[in-house]
């Protein structure tokens, strides 16, 4: 896997197209803090961001294998993308078909922004957002790092947190806690919102 790391994103897909799976392996881990990161943002909830990362990497297999990629250079924005319409017909599945959106509806579907067909400045606010992130989590302390994969992108309980890094429930949410105050006072100047843990 490791002569694979250095390989595009296209030539990942090529290689998992005809067969090898450590390379999807290396695109799961390229893209999953990013594409998790999306979907939480949208859901608000770990549990749903889970299940529809799950969804959204299964229907990329799905249509990898089937030979339905079309290389564009872009496959975090194809999944995203993916993720995207995966929410969309969620929300779309769960409304009673009587409710009627209208243009003074502000919870309407239509007119939430976070699941509207994205325009250029959006998609690459959305884009630059989650850079934004992914740069800031870099900066933080390695032990928050470690709590911030843990918890968030890998949804593990501080109590296996706490087991894993050898700390007490204690430390680890210590630790989230100061990563989640780090990262709003880096978010500050940026123009970023951030989530509570």
């Amino acid at each position: 896997m490791q002569n694979l790391i250095k390989e595009t994103d296209e030539r990942l897909i090529y290689l998992y197209e005809n067969g090898n799976d450590e390379a999807f392996d290396v695109l799961l881990e390229r893209h999953q803090q990013n594409l998790f990161a999306y979907i939480l943002a949208i859901v608000h909830d770990e549990d749903q961001a889970n299940d529809f990362f799950q969804e959204t990497f299964y229907k990329a297999i799905s249509y990898i294998r089937a030979h339905r990629y079309t290389d564009n250079g872009k496959f975090l924005a194809w999944l995203l993308r993916i993720a995207r319409n995966l929410i969309i017909d969620s929300v779309r599945h769960n409304r009673p078909m009587v409710d009627v959106i209208t243009d003074d509806d502000d919870e309407g579907l239509q007119n939430m922004l976070s699941l509207s067909v994205g325009t250029v400045e959006t998609d690459f606010h959305n884009s630059q957002t989650i850079s934004d992130l992914t740069e800031m989590i870099s900066r933080l302390p390695q032990n928050q790092q470690e709590i911030i994969r843990m918890r968030l992108y890998e949804d593990r309980s501080f109590k296996e947190i706490a087991a894993l890094t050898n700390c007490s429930i204690n430390t680890a949410l210590g630790r989230m806690r100061y990563a989640i105050l780090n990262l709003r006072k880096m978010a500050a100047g940026r123009d970023l919102t951030l989530l509570d843990a």
